[in-house]
């Protein structure tokens, strides 16, 4: 048998990972596909939603919890790109000069296109176009690595397709009536920030990998701590919707022979 081609997700923060994209890793992991995970930050501007946990460095533990999260999904170890998480709205980093969203956006990108010449994935995940709910951070990762998709062309072997991980205006209403809207979707117009369901170019049914999705939710204590017994049930609030994922072509290198399609490998 051929070996299965690699996966890269490309995200800005230990946990961006594990809600909407956890099941689809952890899928294609299981199928053999080498998925890894690249990460911006280490999560250092992070609120820490677990008082009760003995956090001295909140980049370092937050990098275990990746690492944890990680092993749950049955992915390859992360690699980080070397930046601080700039936070965001009154804990924005303007001064770090080490913050990504003072980072230089060429410089991103060349780390990421690195990274893609190293792995050589087929598919590559990342932010949609709107950061997820606009955080600073997410936006950076997601010009990069679209930049990166398309300035990757000259390489032997390029990645062919580029997805972006999104909600849709349904699921998007969703999660605003949830515990979630407090924290990060609150006053965002849904069908802004979520897709038509047309536009989703492939729904990921990860029903039977909850519970490596629910792990590696679980890793990230220090961000969902007061999640975590909703997530044990996954039958109401933000964590309903936790078996399927959606996805937005983002780019390709060659036709499609459906719409949408299976999955993010359908006929490559």
């Amino acid at each position: 048998m051929l070996p299965r081609p690699p996966l890269l997700a490309i995200f800005a923060h230990p946990d961006d990972e594990a809600f909407p994209t956890g099941g689809t890793l952890a899928h294609y992991a299981a199928q053999g596909h080498p998925v890894y995970l690249a990460c911006a930050t280490r999560g250092e501007a992070g609120q820490l939603k677990d008082p009760s946990l003995p956090v001295e460095d909140l980049g370092a533990w937050r990098t275990r919890e990746l690492e944890a999260a990680c092993v749950a999904l049955g992915i390859h170890p992360p690699f980080f790109l070397g930046y601080h998480d700039s936070g965001r709205h009154e804990r924005l980093r303007q001064d770090d000069p080490l913050a990504l969203h003072n980072a230089d956006l060429w410089e991103v990108e060349a780390k990421i296109r690195a990274l893609i010449a190293q792995l050589e994935p087929q598919v590559i995940l990342t932010f949609d176009p709107h950061g997820g709910y606009g955080h600073p951070d997410h936006l950076v990762v997601h010009h990069a690595a679209t930049a990166a998709f398309f300035s990757s062309g000259h390489l032997p072997n390029p990645p062919l397709r580029l997805f972006y991980s999104v909600f849709t205006t349904t699921q998007v209403q969703t999660l605003q009536r949830s515990g979630q809207a407090d924290s990060i979707l609150g006053g965002l117009e849904a069908q802004v920030f979520g897709v038509a369901e047309n536009t989703v170019a492939v729904w990921m049914n990860v029903q039977a990998y909850l519970e490596r999705k629910r792990a590696a939710i679980a890793a990230h204590r220090s961000q969902f701590a007061p999640h975590l017994q909703a997530l044990s049930t996954a039958s109401q609030g933000p964590f309903a919707m936790l078996g399927l994922e959606a996805f937005a072509l983002g780019g390709t290198r060659g036709p499609l022979p459906r719409w949408p399609l299976r999955d993010l490998f359908d006929g490559l």
